[in-house]
């Protein structure tokens, strides 16, 4: 990303195919951008929307990190590395954003690198044990294809912020789908073994797909204001395409989504949750005035 801000790299053209990471290209995370608060959109509600946006994107990254050095091959581990750089970036810009809206002026490192695992407001999917990589690539077709269904409407919001962060991360999360969908075919119709890894995968991910579409008071309450997405609006559209992926991988295509209660976005986790983020945090908070 060129430029010296985000504002310039936000307002940037780009081609459908390309492949650039949220994160680079400027030092601070939301200079050049008018934070100011859209009239009628509370200030608290908005900060912590992006939370859950961004931790879900932030989690999601580290859990993908662990695959680098680990993959298949390593093109996949290329391609799931710079996946995880996509999320970090678009992670890095929610976090901002709630630390301007909330009044706080709290940097992302500041979210991501100072709160303990009950401040987090993160879908229990994205913090799941990583599995085999039948198990990433499901875990990643059902993340991408409802983020991005939340994103291409999140590209309206009344937000200006949220609708530039949202606008270019559907390109992103375009691709992070297809890719899921490349190995989901290729797993699911290839050999028998392969087909019975992912459809275990698949299996085993489902149960936690009800949490995506469990709609929090604050997204509710947004949604009503034009500035979020009720993520219960996605859920047909989501199921859709899944099933559409599962048929073409001839694996099993549950008739719904199972019901769920709101856990992540309320601060209750897995106990995989902890030990994530002290990787994620251990140098961070070891050495609290460092700068790099």
């Amino acid at each position: 990303m060129s430029g010296d801000n985000i504002f310039t790299g936000l307002t940037e053209e780009h081609d459908s195919d390309s492949r650039w990471a949220f994160g680079t290209g400027f030092t601070e995370a939301l200079a050049g951008v008018d934070t100011t608060l859209p009239a009628g959109v509370d200030g608290q509600d908005l900060a912590l929307y992006c939370q859950m946006l961004g931790d879900d994107a932030l989690v999601q990254a580290q859990r993908l990190a662990h695959w680098v050095t680990d993959a298949p091959e390593l093109e996949e581990e290329v391609a799931l590395a710079n996946i995880a750089l996509d999320l970090l970036g678009q992670a890095r810009l929610l976090l901002a954003r709630a630390g301007q809206a909330d009044g706080t002026g709290r940097d992302e490192d500041a979210f991501a690198y100072h709160r303990d695992p009950e401040e987090f407001r993160n879908v229990h999917l994205t913090e799941a044990p990583r599995g085999d990589f039948a198990r990433c690539v499901a875990t990643l077709l059902v993340l991408s294809s409802w983020r991005l269904a939340l994103f291409t409407r999140l590209a309206d919001s009344k937000d200006p912020v949220l609708s530039a962060i949202a606008a270019k991360g559907v390109n992103e999360l375009a691709y992070h789908r297809e890719y899921a969908v490349s190995w989901a075919l290729r797993l699911g119709d290839g050999t028998e073994h392969s087909h019975e890894r992912m459809a275990r995968a698949v299996a085993d991910v489902w149960p936690m797909t009800g949490e995506l579409f469990a709609t929090h008071p604050v997204e509710s309450a947004l949604a009503e204001q034009g500035a979020a997405v009720d993520p219960a609006t996605v859920r047909e559209e989501v199921h859709q395409v899944l099933s559409q992926v599962l048929t073409a991988a001839t694996l099993a295509v549950p008739e719904t989504f199972p019901p769920a209660e709101i856990a992540g976005r309320e601060g209750r986790h897995t106990d995989e949750l902890a030990p994530l983020l002290e990787e994620l945090q251990r140098v961070a908070r070891e050495h609290p005035e460092a700068t790099w």
